[in-house]
C-alpha cells in the first residue's frame, strides 16, 4: 500500500455488520466499498486480508451478519471497528469452528 493510500473493506450486503478487509488493515480510517461505498470506518486494531472488520458494535449473543445473512454469533462483545474472526464469533454453519486456533486454524479439540 503506498503513502496516502487508505485501506479498503467491503460490504456485500446493506444488512451486513460487518465487511471483509481487502488487504491487511492497520489500525486506523478504512475506506468501504459494495454497499457502503463512500463510507469510512476506524479500524480498532489489526484485522488480517480477508477476514471481517466489525461495522457496528455487536452484542455478545448477537448475530454476525455477511450476505446479508446470519453467519455466526459473537461469543464476546464485538466494537465497531474490530477483528472478527474465531477469538469471537461461532460459525452457524460448522460447530468444528468454535474449536481451532485462530491464529493458526489448528483444532484445539484433537489430540496426536
Amino acid at each position: 500500500m503506498s503513502a496516502g493510500t487508505v485501506p479498503a473493506a467491503f460490504r456485500i450486503d446493506a444488512r451486513d455488520n460487518v465487511a471483509t478487509a481487502l488487504s491487511d488493515l492497520p489500525p486506523g480510517r478504512v475506506r468501504l466499498l459494495g454497499e457502503a461505498a463512500g463510507e469510512e470506518i476506524e479500524a480498532a486494531e489489526p484485522v488480517p486480508r480477508g477476514h471481517k472488520l466489525a461495522l457496528r458494535d455487536i452484542a455478545a449473543g448477537g448475530d454476525v451478519v455477511k450476505y446479508g445473512v446470519p453467519i455466526g454469533r459473537a461469543f464476546k462483545p464485538i466494537a465497531r471497528g474490530g477483528w472478527v474472526h474465531l477469538h469471537c464469533l461461532e460459525s452457524r454453519f460448522d460447530e468444528k469452528s468454535s474449536q481451532l486456533d485462530p491464529a493458526t486454524g489448528v483444532s484445539r479439540d484433537t489430540r496426536y
